[in-house]
């Protein structure tokens, strides 16, 4: 009895909470749409709009696309069940980088895209108004691009994962598979278009597979890939991204922004819809099909860098251990910064009262030509060429360098599965 109870809270309780979240969030849709908040009522909130995310959101736009005619994905390889839910797609199913039956779907609906819904029209309002929500050790996407600097609470990403939206002069798409734990945001731009992103409902090895809305392509969210349509084989262009605390975000940028709970869809926020997902053995298995890679439990976290075509892991625990690696990936150097404090985002039914699992955060170490070197000290960073000070942001706060600023490198916070089932058959990993 005991070993069908765990098997119901680890495996099947997950499953039902994956399609609840969809349901709930369809069924909201229609109540409220996110752009018909009045600036009124986003200026009394502290909050600033960004109402027009270069796109419509109401759905596919693929009847503008070069093909006008549905392909039968059965044809290629496509499951009957997935073709059957497909159909109506304008997606090239016969132009694809991976083998079809690779896919799982994720969403049980006649058409599963956007099921659970994505911001199209976010608002934005001030670090100090979003403390009034948000505990200081909250986890977030930290997202900067064109001197606008943003926190994606996870609170509201994992009911959601994508946000459309524009930093600057550019169109960004910040996303976020909470069965990977990975956060990575993308530059919308394809072929000098400006695409619309969505939640295709389909899995890949347990992580988000994206849709667009110009060409109904199917894009991997951990690589940023095209792997079936017209954009198969091509990449998006990573923004910076780091998954961090609230709290850090607020001390560190107090004039930046945080995506507001105001989204028009009316979602209680702060609840985890994946409650004890995980602390448990391991990914759902209908979603993975690979046999897990043995080196690291399932859903230990890892930092992925990713330098040109080359992936490197770096488990937390050997991050935690010194505070900071210092290292070098192909001819790139990388050093990577630990914190304690960012609670787990997919641990308790309330994400503020999870666990500490703490954050790492990878930077391009070379400032003005000088490659320095990282020794942690107290609540912070020490540079061993400058003695200067930095905190896990990469922000020099005292000593020769003291306004300086680390650029990061692409990386993902994730859970080993992940890295292992997409990139453990070439990719490097710390310490071995």
């Amino acid at each position: 009895m005991q070993r069908v109870l765990t098997y119901m809270t680890r495996r099947i309780l997950p499953l039902l909470l994956l399609f609840a979240l969809a349901a709930a969030a369809c069924s909201s849709v229609g109540t409220t749409a996110p752009e018909a908040a009045s600036s009124s009522d986003a200026s009394s909130d502290g909050a600033s709009s960004d109402s027009d995310s270069g796109s419509d959101s109401s759905g596919s736009d693929s009847s503008d696309s070069e093909s006008s005619q549905t392909v039968d994905g059965a044809e290629f390889g496509l499951s009957e069940e997935l073709a059957s839910r497909t159909f109506m797609w304008q997606t090239d199913w016969s132009n694809s980088t991976i083998n079809l039956n690779e896919l799982a779907l994720g969403i049980p609906r006649a058409d599963p895209r956007d099921a659970i819904p994505p911001i199209d029209s976010p608002q934005y309002e001030s670090p100090a108004a979003a403390a009034e929500w948000l505990s200081p050790d909250e986890p977030g996407a930290l997202v900067q691009e064109d001197g606008v600097v943003r926190f994606f609470p996870l609170s509201i990403m994992t009911r959601h994962e994508i946000v459309n939206t524009d930093f600057g002069d550019t169109p960004v798409a910040v996303t976020y598979c909470p069965l990977c734990n990975t956060a990575l945001a993308f530059d919308r731009r394809i072929d000098g278009e400006t695409h619309r992103f969505g939640v295709s409902g389909l899995l890949r090895l347990s992580d988000m597979v994206m849709w667009d809305n110009l060409t109904d392509s199917l894009w991997q969210q951990i690589t940023g890939e095209g792997i079936v349509g017209q954009h198969a084989g091509q990449r998006l262009e990573t923004v910076s991204t780091s998954i961090v605390s609230f709290g850090e975000f607020q001390e560190n940028f107090p004039e930046g922004e945080s995506l507001s709970r105001e989204t028009g869809f009316g979602i209680e926020y702060g609840l985890n819809p994946y409650s004890g997902y995980s602390s448990g053995s391991g990914p759902i298995g209908g979603f993975f099909q690979k046999e897990l890679d043995p080196r690291f439990p399932a859903l230990s976290r890892v930092v992925g860098v990713r330098v040109g075509d080359t992936e490197k892991a770096y488990p937390f625990d050997a991050i935690s251990s010194t505070g900071v690696i210092n290292d070098a990936v192909e001819d790139q150097p990388v050093a990577l910064f630990w914190k304690d404090g960012t609670t787990d985002a997919l641990d308790q039914s309330s994400i503020a009262a999870s666990q500490s699992i703490g954050t790492a955060v990878a930077f391009d170490p070379v400032v003005d030509g000088q490659e320095l070197t990282f020794t942690a000290s107290g609540d912070g960073f020490v540079d061993d060429q400058t003695g200067s000070t930095w905190t896990v942001l990469g922000i020099a706060t005292d000593g020769e360098l003291a306004g300086s600023t680390l650029e990061t490198i692409t990386h993902r916070n994730e859970f080993w599965f992940a890295w292992a089932g997409f990139f453990g058959d070439s990719g490097l990993v710390f310490g071995e």
